[in-house]
Protein backbone atom coordinates (compact mmCIF):
# COMPACT_ATOMS: atom_id res chain seq x y z
CA UNK A 1 0.00 0.00 0.00
CA UNK A 2 1.34 3.39 -0.97
CA UNK A 3 1.66 5.89 1.65
CA UNK A 4 1.62 9.56 1.54
CA UNK A 5 4.36 11.77 3.02
CA UNK A 6 3.78 15.39 3.61
CA UNK A 7 6.90 17.77 4.94
CA UNK A 8 5.36 21.20 5.47
CA UNK A 9 7.55 23.43 5.67
CA UNK A 10 11.47 21.79 5.46
CA UNK A 11 13.30 23.54 7.76
CA UNK A 12 16.66 25.01 7.63
CA UNK A 13 16.04 27.04 4.84
CA UNK A 14 15.38 30.07 4.07
CA UNK A 15 11.74 30.28 3.44
CA UNK A 16 8.90 28.51 3.38
CA UNK A 17 8.61 24.98 1.26
CA UNK A 18 6.54 22.21 1.46
CA UNK A 19 7.77 18.29 0.02
CA UNK A 20 4.74 15.27 -0.75
CA UNK A 21 6.35 12.00 -1.05
CA UNK A 22 4.68 9.03 -2.55
CA UNK A 23 6.32 5.70 -0.70
CA UNK A 24 5.32 2.40 -1.94
CA UNK A 25 7.23 -0.50 -0.88
CA UNK A 26 9.94 1.83 1.10
CA UNK A 27 11.03 3.49 -1.70
CA UNK A 28 9.82 6.84 -3.16
CA UNK A 29 7.95 6.27 -6.66
CA UNK A 30 6.46 10.19 -6.68
CA UNK A 31 7.68 13.80 -5.35
CA UNK A 32 6.13 17.55 -5.41
CA UNK A 33 8.29 20.84 -4.11
CA UNK A 34 5.96 23.36 -3.54
CA UNK A 35 7.32 27.13 -2.99
CA UNK A 36 3.73 28.02 -0.56
CA UNK A 37 3.56 31.62 -0.33
CA UNK A 38 3.83 34.60 -2.72
CA UNK A 39 5.80 37.80 -3.04
CA UNK A 40 5.68 39.39 -5.89
CA UNK A 41 8.71 41.28 -6.41
CA UNK A 42 8.60 41.38 -10.33
CA UNK A 43 5.30 43.30 -10.10
CA UNK A 44 6.42 45.72 -7.55
CA UNK A 45 9.23 46.60 -9.91
CA UNK A 46 6.96 47.46 -12.36
CA UNK A 47 6.83 51.39 -13.00
CA UNK A 48 10.11 52.35 -11.64
CA UNK A 49 13.18 53.87 -11.82
CA UNK A 50 15.94 51.12 -13.13
CA UNK A 51 18.22 52.14 -11.20
CA UNK A 52 15.75 51.28 -8.21
CA UNK A 53 16.59 47.86 -9.50
CA UNK A 54 19.72 46.74 -7.51
CA UNK A 55 18.28 47.95 -4.33
CA UNK A 56 14.95 46.40 -4.59
CA UNK A 57 16.26 43.11 -5.84
CA UNK A 58 18.33 42.82 -2.89
CA UNK A 59 15.41 42.68 -0.63
CA UNK A 60 14.29 39.51 -2.46
CA UNK A 61 16.41 38.00 0.80
CA UNK A 62 19.21 38.55 3.24
CA UNK A 63 20.86 35.15 3.32
CA UNK A 64 22.10 35.90 -0.27
CA UNK A 65 21.29 39.90 -1.42
CA UNK A 66 24.38 40.83 -2.61
CA UNK A 67 24.06 38.24 -5.81
CA UNK A 68 20.49 40.06 -6.60
CA UNK A 69 22.41 43.56 -6.15
CA UNK A 70 24.96 42.55 -8.96
CA UNK A 71 22.78 40.50 -11.12
CA UNK A 72 21.02 43.59 -10.92
CA UNK A 73 23.79 46.10 -11.83
CA UNK A 74 24.93 43.74 -14.71
CA UNK A 75 21.48 43.79 -16.04
CA UNK A 76 21.51 47.47 -15.97
CA UNK A 77 24.80 47.35 -17.13
CA UNK A 78 23.92 46.06 -20.27
CA UNK A 79 20.60 47.87 -20.74
CA UNK A 80 22.81 51.52 -20.20
CA UNK A 81 25.32 49.61 -22.77
CA UNK A 82 28.00 49.89 -20.30
CA UNK A 83 28.80 46.80 -19.74
CA UNK A 84 32.20 46.44 -21.07
CA UNK A 85 32.91 49.91 -19.63
CA UNK A 86 33.29 49.36 -15.88
CA UNK A 87 36.79 50.21 -14.15
CA UNK A 88 39.13 47.16 -13.14
CA UNK A 89 38.61 48.80 -9.60
CA UNK A 90 35.00 48.58 -9.93
CA UNK A 91 34.88 44.90 -11.14
CA UNK A 92 36.94 43.56 -8.47
CA UNK A 93 35.29 45.55 -5.52
CA UNK A 94 31.79 43.81 -7.19
CA UNK A 95 34.00 40.45 -6.73
CA UNK A 96 35.10 41.10 -3.32
CA UNK A 97 31.38 42.01 -2.24
CA UNK A 98 29.90 39.06 -4.12
CA UNK A 99 32.94 36.74 -2.61
CA UNK A 100 31.91 38.13 0.78
CA UNK A 101 28.67 37.10 0.53
CA UNK A 102 29.61 33.76 -0.83
CA UNK A 103 31.59 32.66 1.98
CA UNK A 104 29.06 33.49 5.08
CA UNK A 105 26.51 32.14 2.78
CA UNK A 106 28.37 28.58 2.22
CA UNK A 107 29.69 28.60 6.14
CA UNK A 108 25.85 29.01 7.12
CA UNK A 109 24.35 25.95 4.75
CA UNK A 110 26.70 23.37 6.18
CA UNK A 111 27.56 24.50 9.78
CA UNK A 112 24.00 25.94 10.45
CA UNK A 113 21.96 24.48 8.36
CA UNK A 114 22.88 20.79 6.97
CA UNK A 115 25.17 19.56 9.61
CA UNK A 116 22.90 19.10 12.16
CA UNK A 117 21.11 16.50 10.26
CA UNK A 118 24.21 14.41 10.65
CA UNK A 119 26.38 16.05 14.16
CA UNK A 120 24.15 14.95 17.45
CA UNK A 121 24.89 18.49 19.02
CA UNK A 122 23.15 16.96 22.32
CA UNK A 123 26.20 15.04 22.78
CA UNK A 124 27.86 18.04 24.30
CA UNK A 125 25.92 17.21 27.40
CA UNK A 126 28.83 14.61 28.16
CA UNK A 127 31.42 17.43 27.51
CA UNK A 128 34.20 17.23 30.24
CA UNK A 129 36.55 19.70 29.07
CA UNK A 130 37.62 23.35 29.17
CA UNK A 131 36.50 24.73 26.42
CA UNK A 132 34.40 27.61 27.62
CA UNK A 133 32.06 28.18 24.23
CA UNK A 134 31.54 23.80 24.21
CA UNK A 135 30.66 24.44 28.36
CA UNK A 136 28.31 27.42 27.75
CA UNK A 137 26.49 25.10 25.43
CA UNK A 138 26.74 22.40 27.81
CA UNK A 139 24.78 24.60 30.80
CA UNK A 140 22.78 25.60 27.70
CA UNK A 141 21.31 22.06 27.08
CA UNK A 142 21.24 21.36 31.27
CA UNK A 143 18.65 24.07 31.08
CA UNK A 144 16.61 22.05 28.32
CA UNK A 145 16.28 24.90 26.19
CA UNK A 146 17.82 23.62 23.15
CA UNK A 147 16.31 24.88 19.91
CA UNK A 148 17.22 25.46 17.59
CA UNK A 149 18.94 21.99 17.32
CA UNK A 150 15.71 20.41 18.67
CA UNK A 151 13.09 19.20 17.72
CA UNK A 152 14.84 17.08 15.01
CA UNK A 153 14.63 13.87 13.09
CA UNK A 154 16.28 11.84 15.00
CA UNK A 155 18.38 7.73 14.66
CA UNK A 156 20.93 8.72 12.16
CA UNK A 157 23.40 9.80 14.19
CA UNK A 158 27.08 7.85 13.54
CA UNK A 159 29.76 10.47 14.94
CA UNK A 160 31.63 8.72 18.15
CA UNK A 161 30.92 11.62 20.83
CA UNK A 162 34.52 13.33 20.63
CA UNK A 163 34.23 14.33 16.88
CA UNK A 164 30.54 14.97 17.44
CA UNK A 165 32.05 17.22 20.30
CA UNK A 166 34.41 19.03 17.72
CA UNK A 167 31.84 19.64 14.72
CA UNK A 168 29.81 21.58 17.52
CA UNK A 169 32.70 23.66 18.00
CA UNK A 170 33.21 24.45 14.68
CA UNK A 171 29.55 24.82 14.65
CA UNK A 172 29.99 27.94 16.80
CA UNK A 173 33.07 28.95 15.59
CA UNK A 174 31.76 29.03 12.28
CA UNK A 175 29.03 32.13 13.56
CA UNK A 176 32.53 34.30 13.91
CA UNK A 177 33.92 33.47 10.54
CA UNK A 178 30.39 34.41 8.97
CA UNK A 179 30.35 37.70 11.23
CA UNK A 180 33.67 38.26 9.61
CA UNK A 181 32.05 37.69 6.38
CA UNK A 182 29.67 40.33 7.04
CA UNK A 183 32.58 43.04 8.48
CA UNK A 184 34.62 42.05 4.89
CA UNK A 185 31.54 42.64 2.57
CA UNK A 186 30.28 46.02 5.20
CA UNK A 187 33.87 47.07 4.38
CA UNK A 188 33.62 47.92 0.32
CA UNK A 189 29.57 47.66 0.62
CA UNK A 190 28.58 49.92 3.33
CA UNK A 191 26.36 47.58 5.12
CA UNK A 192 25.02 43.35 5.12
CA UNK A 193 22.65 42.69 4.37
CA UNK A 194 21.32 44.44 1.36
CA UNK A 195 24.79 46.59 0.68
CA UNK A 196 24.38 49.97 -0.41
CA UNK A 197 27.92 50.49 -2.96
CA UNK A 198 26.96 48.29 -5.93
CA UNK A 199 25.72 50.21 -8.78
CA UNK A 200 25.37 50.39 -12.51
CA UNK A 201 28.68 51.07 -14.37
CA UNK A 202 30.66 49.74 -10.83
CA UNK A 203 30.52 50.97 -7.32
CA UNK A 204 30.26 53.79 -4.86
CA UNK A 205 32.69 52.60 -2.38
CA UNK A 206 36.87 53.78 -2.97
CA UNK A 207 39.72 51.27 -1.96
CA UNK A 208 41.85 52.71 0.82
CA UNK A 209 44.87 51.38 2.34
CA UNK A 210 42.94 50.84 5.49
CA UNK A 211 40.55 48.97 3.96
CA UNK A 212 42.22 47.06 2.11
CA UNK A 213 44.34 45.51 5.21
CA UNK A 214 41.22 45.05 7.11
CA UNK A 215 39.58 43.07 4.36
CA UNK A 216 42.62 41.16 3.77
CA UNK A 217 43.16 40.17 7.55
CA UNK A 218 39.81 38.92 8.09
CA UNK A 219 40.03 36.74 5.01
CA UNK A 220 42.94 35.42 6.02
CA UNK A 221 41.19 33.64 9.07
CA UNK A 222 38.30 32.89 7.27
CA UNK A 223 40.58 30.57 5.04
CA UNK A 224 42.23 29.14 7.85
CA UNK A 225 39.06 27.95 8.88
CA UNK A 226 38.12 26.87 5.34
CA UNK A 227 41.38 24.72 5.29
CA UNK A 228 41.25 23.67 8.79
CA UNK A 229 37.40 23.10 9.73
CA UNK A 230 35.75 23.23 6.65
CA UNK A 231 36.96 20.99 4.85
CA UNK A 232 38.13 18.16 7.01
CA UNK A 233 34.52 18.41 8.31
CA UNK A 234 33.36 17.70 4.94
CA UNK A 235 35.19 14.67 4.55
CA UNK A 236 34.55 13.28 7.92
CA UNK A 237 30.90 13.49 6.82
CA UNK A 238 32.02 11.41 3.54
CA UNK A 239 33.56 8.97 5.70
CA UNK A 240 30.44 8.29 8.09
CA UNK A 241 28.13 8.76 5.54
CA UNK A 242 29.34 7.10 2.41
CA UNK A 243 26.17 5.82 1.42
CA UNK A 244 25.01 9.21 1.10
CA UNK A 245 27.11 9.11 -1.89
CA UNK A 246 24.00 7.45 -3.47
CA UNK A 247 21.05 9.47 -3.00
CA UNK A 248 19.42 12.67 -4.06
CA UNK A 249 21.07 12.06 -7.48
CA UNK A 250 19.38 14.66 -9.64
CA UNK A 251 18.65 15.03 -13.43
CA UNK A 252 21.75 14.43 -14.35
CA UNK A 253 22.51 17.90 -16.26
CA UNK A 254 23.65 21.11 -14.92
CA UNK A 255 24.21 24.89 -15.92
CA UNK A 256 26.02 27.71 -14.97
CA UNK A 257 26.13 31.81 -15.74
CA UNK A 258 29.70 31.75 -14.57
CA UNK A 259 30.64 33.82 -11.36
CA UNK A 260 33.85 36.82 -10.99
CA UNK A 261 34.51 38.59 -13.70
CA UNK A 262 38.17 38.45 -14.47
CA UNK A 263 38.20 41.05 -16.96
CA UNK A 264 35.25 43.82 -18.45
CA UNK A 265 36.14 43.27 -22.05
CA UNK A 266 33.27 41.88 -23.11
CA UNK A 267 30.28 42.92 -22.99
CA UNK A 268 28.23 39.48 -23.54
CA UNK A 269 28.10 37.94 -20.48
CA UNK A 270 27.82 34.48 -22.12
CA UNK A 271 30.98 34.34 -22.79
CA UNK A 272 33.07 36.95 -20.50
CA UNK A 273 36.22 35.62 -18.96
CA UNK A 274 35.08 34.59 -15.37
CA UNK A 275 36.34 32.59 -12.26
CA UNK A 276 33.15 29.74 -12.89
CA UNK A 277 32.75 29.27 -16.51
CA UNK A 278 29.33 29.56 -18.32
CA UNK A 279 28.12 26.68 -19.82
CA UNK A 280 25.95 23.27 -19.79
CA UNK A 281 26.67 19.82 -18.70
CA UNK A 282 24.32 17.05 -19.90
CA UNK A 283 24.51 13.73 -18.48
CA UNK A 284 27.98 14.39 -16.62
CA UNK A 285 29.50 14.33 -19.97
CA UNK A 286 30.89 17.13 -22.17
CA UNK A 287 30.83 20.88 -22.28
CA UNK A 288 28.38 22.88 -24.31
CA UNK A 289 28.55 26.59 -24.78
CA UNK A 290 26.09 28.79 -22.61
CA UNK A 291 23.27 30.18 -24.95
CA UNK A 292 20.86 32.37 -23.27
CA UNK A 293 17.95 31.80 -25.77
CA UNK A 294 17.84 28.45 -24.88
CA UNK A 295 16.40 29.23 -21.28
CA UNK A 296 12.71 28.84 -20.92
CA UNK A 297 10.44 28.89 -18.16
CA UNK A 298 7.09 27.46 -18.02
CA UNK A 299 4.01 27.93 -15.64
CA UNK A 300 1.97 24.46 -16.83
CA UNK A 301 1.76 23.90 -12.57
CA UNK A 302 2.75 26.75 -11.25
CA UNK A 303 -0.12 29.25 -10.02
CA UNK A 304 0.39 31.50 -12.64
CA UNK A 305 -1.86 32.71 -15.74
CA UNK A 306 -0.11 30.93 -18.96
CA UNK A 307 0.51 27.79 -20.40
CA UNK A 308 3.33 27.21 -22.88
CA UNK A 309 6.99 28.01 -22.11
CA UNK A 310 8.79 31.11 -22.95
CA UNK A 311 11.88 33.25 -22.49
CA UNK A 312 12.36 34.70 -19.30
CA UNK A 313 12.59 38.60 -21.23
CA UNK A 314 9.04 37.90 -22.23
CA UNK A 315 7.43 36.29 -19.38
CA UNK A 316 4.76 37.77 -17.53
CA UNK A 317 3.84 37.59 -13.52
CA UNK A 318 -0.23 36.97 -13.37
CA UNK A 319 -0.78 35.37 -10.37
CA UNK A 320 -3.76 32.49 -10.45
CA UNK A 321 -3.96 31.12 -7.18
CA UNK A 322 -6.79 28.73 -8.27
CA UNK A 323 -5.08 27.63 -11.06
CA UNK A 324 -6.28 23.82 -11.76
CA UNK A 325 -2.68 21.35 -12.00
CA UNK A 326 -0.94 24.17 -10.51
CA UNK A 327 1.09 23.42 -6.48
CA UNK A 328 3.87 25.44 -6.63
CA UNK A 329 4.37 29.66 -6.24
CA UNK A 330 7.46 28.41 -8.19
CA UNK A 331 8.03 28.36 -11.83
CA UNK A 332 9.99 25.82 -13.95
CA UNK A 333 12.74 27.06 -15.61
CA UNK A 334 14.33 24.49 -18.27
CA UNK A 335 17.79 24.97 -20.55
CA UNK A 336 16.76 23.58 -24.13
CA UNK A 337 13.46 22.16 -23.07
CA UNK A 338 15.59 20.04 -20.48
CA UNK A 339 15.50 19.93 -16.73
CA UNK A 340 18.95 20.96 -15.17
CA UNK A 341 20.40 21.40 -11.95
CA UNK A 342 22.25 24.54 -10.65
CA UNK A 343 24.30 25.87 -7.85
CA UNK A 344 27.95 24.58 -6.24
CA UNK A 345 28.02 21.50 -7.81
CA UNK A 346 26.64 22.55 -11.04
CA UNK A 347 29.48 25.54 -11.03
CA UNK A 348 32.04 22.77 -10.30
CA UNK A 349 31.07 20.14 -12.67
CA UNK A 350 30.33 23.15 -15.75
CA UNK A 351 33.91 23.88 -15.33
CA UNK A 352 35.48 20.67 -14.70
CA UNK A 353 34.35 19.95 -17.78
CA UNK A 354 35.20 23.29 -19.26
CA UNK A 355 39.10 22.56 -18.27
CA UNK A 356 39.23 25.04 -15.77
CA UNK A 357 42.16 24.14 -13.97
CA UNK A 358 41.81 25.25 -10.37
CA UNK A 359 38.60 23.24 -10.15
CA UNK A 360 39.84 19.92 -12.21
CA UNK A 361 42.62 19.80 -9.76
CA UNK A 362 40.36 20.28 -6.79
CA UNK A 363 37.71 17.67 -8.17
CA UNK A 364 40.51 14.95 -9.17
CA UNK A 365 42.36 15.51 -5.61
CA UNK A 366 38.80 15.33 -3.85
CA UNK A 367 37.86 11.73 -5.69
CA UNK A 368 41.68 10.60 -4.87
CA UNK A 369 40.45 11.75 -1.10
CA UNK A 370 37.10 10.04 -0.92
CA UNK A 371 38.06 7.01 -3.58
CA UNK A 372 34.53 7.79 -5.23
CA UNK A 373 33.99 8.47 -8.86
CA UNK A 374 33.33 11.05 -10.59
CA UNK A 375 29.57 10.56 -11.32
CA UNK A 376 28.97 10.26 -7.34
CA UNK A 377 29.30 13.73 -7.02
CA UNK A 378 25.92 14.17 -8.34
CA UNK A 379 24.25 13.18 -4.59
CA UNK A 380 23.55 14.40 -1.58
CA UNK A 381 27.30 14.33 -0.57
CA UNK A 382 28.92 15.57 -3.98
CA UNK A 383 26.38 18.90 -3.61
CA UNK A 384 27.58 19.11 0.24
CA UNK A 385 31.92 19.11 -1.10
CA UNK A 386 31.76 21.27 -3.75
CA UNK A 387 30.03 23.83 -1.82
CA UNK A 388 33.55 23.48 0.78
CA UNK A 389 35.81 23.55 -2.63
CA UNK A 390 33.74 26.21 -4.15
CA UNK A 391 34.39 28.39 -0.58
CA UNK A 392 38.37 27.67 -1.06
CA UNK A 393 38.64 28.39 -4.46
CA UNK A 394 36.93 31.84 -4.29
CA UNK A 395 38.34 32.84 -0.72
CA UNK A 396 41.84 32.17 -1.98
CA UNK A 397 40.73 33.75 -5.36
CA UNK A 398 39.96 37.13 -3.03
CA UNK A 399 43.05 36.83 -1.19
CA UNK A 400 44.72 37.98 -4.75
CA UNK A 401 41.70 40.37 -6.13
CA UNK A 402 41.82 42.72 -3.22
CA UNK A 403 45.87 43.07 -3.34
CA UNK A 404 45.09 43.94 -7.18
CA UNK A 405 42.69 47.24 -6.02
CA UNK A 406 44.79 50.59 -6.63
CA UNK A 407 43.81 53.70 -4.44
CA UNK A 408 42.85 56.80 -6.34
CA UNK A 409 41.83 55.45 -9.33
CA UNK A 410 38.33 55.05 -10.82
CA UNK A 411 35.71 53.04 -9.55
CA UNK A 412 32.87 53.51 -11.39
CA UNK A 413 31.38 55.05 -15.08
CA UNK A 414 28.58 57.96 -15.55
CA UNK A 415 25.54 56.36 -17.26
CA UNK A 416 22.32 58.06 -19.11
CA UNK A 417 19.07 56.18 -18.81
CA UNK A 418 18.15 55.58 -21.96
CA UNK A 419 14.15 56.64 -23.17
CA UNK A 420 14.07 52.25 -24.69
CA UNK A 421 16.20 49.54 -23.97
CA UNK A 422 16.48 46.09 -22.86
CA UNK A 423 18.74 44.01 -20.53
CA UNK A 424 20.05 41.01 -18.96
CA UNK A 425 22.37 40.39 -16.16
CA UNK A 426 23.33 36.69 -15.96
CA UNK A 427 25.81 35.44 -13.09
CA UNK A 428 26.01 32.26 -10.09
CA UNK A 429 25.31 33.46 -7.12
CA UNK A 430 26.20 31.03 -3.84
CA UNK A 431 23.06 28.90 -4.93
CA UNK A 432 23.88 28.91 -8.20
CA UNK A 433 22.65 30.56 -11.88
CA UNK A 434 20.83 33.92 -11.16
CA UNK A 435 19.31 35.94 -14.34
CA UNK A 436 17.17 39.22 -14.32
CA UNK A 437 15.83 40.42 -17.34
CA UNK A 438 14.62 44.57 -17.90
CA UNK A 439 12.51 46.23 -20.86
CA UNK A 440 12.58 50.02 -20.31
CA UNK A 441 9.79 52.67 -21.79
CA UNK A 442 10.00 56.22 -21.00
CA UNK A 443 13.37 55.81 -18.49
CA UNK A 444 10.97 53.55 -16.23
CA UNK A 445 10.63 49.70 -16.08
CA UNK A 446 7.65 48.43 -18.34
CA UNK A 447 9.08 44.38 -17.29
CA UNK A 448 11.69 42.72 -14.95
CA UNK A 449 11.49 39.26 -14.70
CA UNK A 450 13.93 36.97 -12.45
CA UNK A 451 15.30 33.16 -12.53
CA UNK A 452 16.64 32.13 -9.18
CA UNK A 453 18.42 29.43 -8.50
CA UNK A 454 15.95 27.53 -6.18
CA UNK A 455 13.71 28.20 -9.13
CA UNK A 456 15.24 25.97 -11.39
CA UNK A 457 16.27 23.77 -8.44
CA UNK A 458 12.79 23.41 -6.40
CA UNK A 459 10.71 23.92 -9.48
CA UNK A 460 7.34 21.81 -10.21
CA UNK A 461 6.40 19.90 -13.48
CA UNK A 462 7.00 21.90 -16.36
CA UNK A 463 4.41 21.49 -19.58
CA UNK A 464 6.16 18.59 -20.52
CA UNK A 465 5.32 16.98 -17.12
CA UNK A 466 8.67 16.57 -16.24
CA UNK A 467 10.09 16.57 -12.42
CA UNK A 468 12.25 19.34 -11.42
CA UNK A 469 15.46 18.62 -9.77
CA UNK A 470 14.54 18.57 -6.65
CA UNK A 471 11.59 16.05 -7.26
CA UNK A 472 13.99 13.79 -9.21
CA UNK A 473 16.71 13.70 -6.56
CA UNK A 474 13.71 12.62 -4.39
CA UNK A 475 12.27 10.14 -6.08
CA UNK A 476 13.83 6.93 -6.27
CA UNK A 477 15.09 7.72 -2.51
CA UNK A 478 15.08 4.26 -0.15
CA UNK A 479 12.76 5.53 2.84
CA UNK A 480 13.43 3.64 5.95
CA UNK A 481 10.98 4.84 8.30
CA UNK A 482 8.18 6.77 7.12
CA UNK A 483 7.20 8.14 10.22
CA UNK A 484 10.98 10.21 10.28
CA UNK A 485 12.04 10.61 6.58
CA UNK A 486 15.37 12.04 7.40
CA UNK A 487 16.47 11.08 3.97
CA UNK A 488 14.39 13.21 2.38
CA UNK A 489 14.92 15.74 4.72
CA UNK A 490 18.60 15.87 3.81
CA UNK A 491 18.42 15.74 0.52
CA UNK A 492 16.04 18.71 0.29
CA UNK A 493 18.81 20.71 2.18
CA UNK A 494 21.85 19.75 0.05
CA UNK A 495 20.50 21.91 -2.51
CA UNK A 496 20.11 24.12 -0.30
CA UNK A 497 17.27 25.68 -1.32
CA UNK A 498 15.96 29.41 -0.40
CA UNK A 499 12.73 29.94 -1.10
CA UNK A 500 12.94 33.86 -0.55
CA UNK A 501 15.23 33.83 -3.30
CA UNK A 502 12.78 32.14 -5.90
CA UNK A 503 11.20 35.61 -6.00
CA UNK A 504 7.12 34.23 -5.52
CA UNK A 505 7.75 32.88 -1.66
CA UNK A 506 6.95 34.71 1.77
CA UNK A 507 10.92 35.27 3.62
CA UNK A 508 10.10 33.20 6.61
CA UNK A 509 12.35 31.35 8.78
CA UNK A 510 11.62 28.39 11.19
CA UNK A 511 13.32 26.98 13.87
CA UNK A 512 11.22 24.22 14.36
CA UNK A 513 11.13 20.67 12.41
CA UNK A 514 8.23 21.23 9.54
CA UNK A 515 4.63 19.43 10.31
CA UNK A 516 4.62 16.19 8.98
CA UNK A 517 2.10 14.29 8.03
CA UNK A 518 1.49 10.49 7.32
CA UNK A 519 -1.83 9.22 5.55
Amino acid sequence: MATKITIDPITRIEGHMKIEATVDNGTVRDARCAGTLFRGFEIILRGRDPRDAQRITQRVCGVCPAIHGTAAALNLDSAFEIADKVPDNGRILRNLVLGSNYLQSHILHFYHLAALDFVDVASVAEYKGNDQELNSLKDFIARGEIAPFVPRYEGDYRFDVSTNQLLTKHYLTALEMRRLAHEMLSLFGGKMPHNASVVPGGITEHPTVDKISGFFWRLSRIRKFIDEAYIPDIIAVAQAYPDHWNIGQGPGNFLSYGAFDLDGESADYATRKRLFLQGAVEQMSGFKVLDTEKITESVKHSWYAGDGAVHPSRGETIPDARKNGGYSWIRSPRYEGKVYEVGPLARWVVSYFGGQTEVKNAVDSLIKTTGVELQKLNSVLGRHAARALDAKLVADSMAEWVLGLKTGEPVCVAFEIPDVAEGMGIVDGPRGALGHWISIKDKKIERYQLVVPTTWNGSPKDEKDQPGPMEQAIMGTPVQDVENPYELVRIARSFDPCLACSVHTLNVKGTKMGAMRVV
